[in-house]
């Protein structure tokens, strides 16, 4: 069906360019194709045509092999019939012939809906005479580049571009040193080891374009690069590169066009540049180049790109990038930069995309900007700019893409901004920006598909249907920290969107009906979060939005039972609530759950069973604070990923499920105020990545004993036994062991516990973070650690029956910012190496029978 549809379409094509023809025009063509079928029958030769023949065979014909929108079969017309029209090869689609020996020198078959695996037997390996080699654009099945290609000795240019190739490349293929372009690009199981990229550099000596975007090269970037003085196009991008990148690259003679994007271990810095370079191109987005950026960058008059966002260059923004007046594209976003000003920009006026996202600039924005009337995007985000959004803006007509979002921008937003009609994403999230946001304007920009206005100081005009304007189709609505007092109107009429943020909003009462139809088939994220919503204003508690991935209801006043959302969610959090009931079943239908939190409701019951069954996907399971009971149940009996397990506070009873053991992933396990009746679980000591551990205020028992020393608990930061009924000596093999403990670490920032993963969602990629919290006795009070400081250390063993000495070794846990041992029956002199403890912010002895006075820093 695919190949009869591209045929047709060739066809029909070759139909309307006749049917273009004047009827003289139309008898000169014919007669000429006539006569020139008659001339150059003798061209091909019959061996060659054979070989071609057989290539074609050896493939299948799929629309879906080719990604370009326009590709289709050039093989399927070649015949193979003397007696038929079109049996001479020199004249089929894609075929070149020298025009005096009638030799192949040419095949042009990008796009070309080719199918299937190729090997050295290919009849392709026979034309002996070939200089151009184009197959990019089509399916090669993830075969290796056959060896054969070595024998294809005068190829000047070889294109296998997006061919879906893998394996190692070919030493033969650097034995075609005749060759001037290459183009490997595209195929991400494509290796360049061994040999590798010094190997083809050496051998390929003619090269002028080397193209190897996403081929696993996996090593330094050899300075014989810097002798190919006939380069003009060097793209390496995402191939794993490494080390220092050669600086004399940047000069060579002829080079215009480099991209080493995405290699994020690839270092380097920017030549001082001459006023020859003939550079039109430089990507080193996503790299870790550093260093500043040299006044002589404005030397490159014939710059039309420059991409440097995302690597570690400092200093200040050089004034002379307001010479590079050829720019079309510059990204110079994500770099550590000196606080400036943009007093450099405005003269760039041909300038097409501008980003310069997190670059540390102030003061306002410059009414020289609206000299660059080609912009389509524009992004100054997360920076210092401060006074009002310049109305001169508007005269960007051109513009798709508007982001000022994470500024210091106030006043209102310009009416003239809503004539932007071109505009289909306008972000202006976190700024200090007033006045009447009248929502019947957003009519004008029918284009608009994103649209951000969150953590902003306006009011709203709302949007009346019985104006007759018709509101743009969203896919993202961001309307966070507005001041909203109910779901905007508007919403009932959008059919499309994917992403609603309404959290930490005034909205109150329930969620209207009318919302349970909105975007139904479409919506993926959905944050209601920290509003006063109080339930449902329908039956049915199982949310209707069948794509849906991300779900925030938490800090609410919702009651009645728990909304079951679809399977497809990845994210489901309504802590903070008031909910009732038990789990329903259905919630377990979820397998591709991340994260699950229902703390802070009151919900009963016992875990169902099946529960358990989303360890495989499930990252965070917290159920703290509600009113469960029962046994906990078996978790971790399959392959998991947990890295959260937090059932404090609640009523669960019995002994821990020995399967614990099992969550090799596991960072944080709180089983704190429970009912639950075990000794020490040692057992959980083999845990690698184990750092929070509370049980306190249970039932645990028995002397916590060192005959399992050998089971360390290597990366423990936070051990909480308070409030049980443990005997015996403090376990100071245990303190031996807990080499984190022993860490004075110096963090350079505040950072926290947390939980991080990156997710795939329907073609796009977001960061997912889960903070780790607790409740822990610090100074006598119990205090609530909405986020744990990742460099916090503490033990708690008070209100248990120790008895005995406080071991000296536990002096050596200089990492301490917290020893609570009071309560207990312990006695003997307060040893003097805890002096010794530096970091210590809280120490409790007390209620013991110890004797002596401690000296502390």
């Amino acid at each position: 069906m695919g190949s009869a549809f591209c045929l047709l379409m060739f066809m029909f094509m070759r139909v309307l360019l006749l049917l273009s023809l004047t009827p003289f025009n139309l008898m000169v063509a014919m007669s000429s194709s006539n006569s020139f079928f008659s001339m150059q029958h003798s061209l091909c030769h019959d061996s060659e045509k054979s070989a071609l023949l057989q290539f074609k065979q050896s493939f299948l014909i799929d629309e879906h092999a080719s990604t370009d929108p326009s590709a289709y079969p050039k093989v399927e017309i070649w015949k193979s019939n003397e007696e038929e029209e079109g049996s001479d090869c020199c004249l089929w689609d894609g075929v070149e012939c020298d025009k005096e020996t009638g030799h192949v020198i040419g095949l042009h078959l990008a796009s070309s809906c080719l199918y299937g695996s190729i090997n050295s037997s290919n009849g392709l390996f026979n034309l002996v005479h070939l200089r151009r080699l184009d197959l990019s654009d089509n399916h090669f099945n993830y075969s290796e580049i056959p060896f054969a290609v070595g024998e294809l000795s005068g190829l000047r240019s070889l294109n296998l571009w997006n061919s879906l190739f893998s394996g190692q490349i070919p030493s033969e293929l650097l034995a075609l040193s005749e060759l001037v372009f290459l183009d490997l690009s595209a195929n991400p199981l494509l290796q360049l080891q061994k040999p590798g990229l010094r190997d083809l550099v050496q051998s390929l000596t003619h090269l002028k374009q080397l193209r190897l975007n996403q081929v696993n090269i996996s090593s330094t970037v050899p300075h014989e690069l810097e002798n190919l003085y006939s380069l003009t196009t060097l793209f390496l991008r995402e191939c794993g590169l490494n080390g220092e990148f050669p600086i004399h690259i940047f000069r060579l003679p002829n080079l215009q066009y480099l991209s080493v994007r995405n290699n994020p271990d690839l270092i380097g810095y920017l030549p001082e540049f001459e006023e020859a370079s003939p550079l039109k191109m430089l990507f080193l987005s996503g790299t870790s180049f550093s260093g500043e950026l040299p006044t002589s960058i404005g030397r490159l008059g014939s710059l039309t790109a420059l991409d440097i966002s995302s690597c570690e260059f400092t200093g200040k923004i050089p004034h002379s990038l307001a010479n590079l007046t050829e720019l079309t594209h510059l990204f110079l976003s994500e770099n550590n930069f000196s606080v400036g000003t943009l007093s450099w920009l405005g003269q760039q006026t041909k300038l097409i995309s501008l980003s310069l996202r997190h670059i540390n600039v102030k003061g306002e924005i410059p009414s020289s900007l609206a000299n660059m009337s080609q912009l389509t995007s524009f992004t100054l985000s997360k920076n210092q700019l401060s006074g009002q959004i310049p109305s001169c803006l508007m005269n960007l007509t051109h513009l798709t893409s508007f982001f000022l979002s994470e500024n210091s921008l106030e006043g209102p937003i310009p009416r003239s901004l809503f004539e932007l009609v071109n505009l289909r994403y306008l972000f202006l999230y976190s700024n200090y920006l007033n006045g009447t946001v009248e929502l019947h304007l957003l009519s004008k920009l029918k284009d608009l598909t994103h649209l951000d206005l969150s953590s902003n100081r306006f009011s709203f005009l709302n949007y009346n249907k019985s104006t007759n304007a018709t509101f743009p189709k969203l896919k993202t609505l961001g309307l966070n920290d507005c001041n909203l007092t109910e779901f905007p109107d508007f919403l009932r009429y959008q059919d499309e969107l994917e992403w609603l943020f309404l959290f930490e909003n005034k909205i109150h009462g329930p969620i209207p009906k009318w919302m349970w139809n909105i975007s139904k088939e479409t919506l993926e994220v959905l944050d209601l979060s920290r509003n006063f919503l109080t339930g449902f204003d329908q039956h049915s508690v199982v949310l209707p939005w069948s794509r849906l991935h991300y779900v925030r209801l938490d800090s609410n006043m919702l009651q009645g039972p728990l909304p079951i959302p679809p399977p497809s969610t990845i994210q489901y959090s309504v802590s903070g609530n008031k909910l009732r009931g038990e789990i329903p079943p259905l919630l377990c239908n979820m397998a591709s759950l991340m994260l699950l939190d229902l703390s802070s409701n009151n919900l009963n019951g016992r875990i169902p069973p099946c529960l358990a069954n989303l360890s495989k996907s499930l990252l965070v399971l917290d159920l703290g604070s509600n009113d469960f009971n029962g046994p906990i149940p078996q978790t971790c009996t399959k392959p998991n990923n947990l890295r959260v397990i937090d059932l404090g506070e609640n009523q669960f009873q019995g002994q821990l499920p020995r399967s614990l053991a099992n969550c090799m992933m596991l960072e944080h396990l709180v089983l704190g105020n429970n009912q639950i009746d075990d000794i020490f679980p040692f057992w959980l000591g083999a845990l690698p990545h184990l750092k929070v551990l509370i049980l306190g205020s249970n039932k645990f028992h028995g002397e916590m004993g060192s005959w399992h020393t050998n089971i360390r608990f290597p990366k423990l930061c936070i051990i909480d036994l308070s409030d049980n009924e443990f005997t015996g000596d403090l376990p100071s093999k245990y303190f031996q062991n807990w080499d984190t403990m022993k860490l004075t670490n110096v963090s350079n920032g505040l950072w926290y516990l947390q939980a991080n993963t990156r997710i795939e969602m329907q073609g796009y990629t977001t960061n997912f973070s889960y903070n780790y919290s607790m409740t822990i006795t610090n100074k006598g009070m119990q205090r609530f650690y909405e986020k744990i400081p990742d460099i916090f250390k503490a033990i708690d063993f008070s209100g248990n029956n120790f008895i005995g000495q406080i071991p000296t070794y536990i002096g050596k846990l200089q990492g301490l910012h917290l020893l609570n041992l009071g309560d207990n029956n312990l006695s003997g002199p307060i040893p003097s190496s805890l002096g010794n403890l530096t970091q210590l912010e809280s120490l409790d002895l007390s209620k013991n029978k110890l004797s002596g006075e401690f000296h502390g820093n």
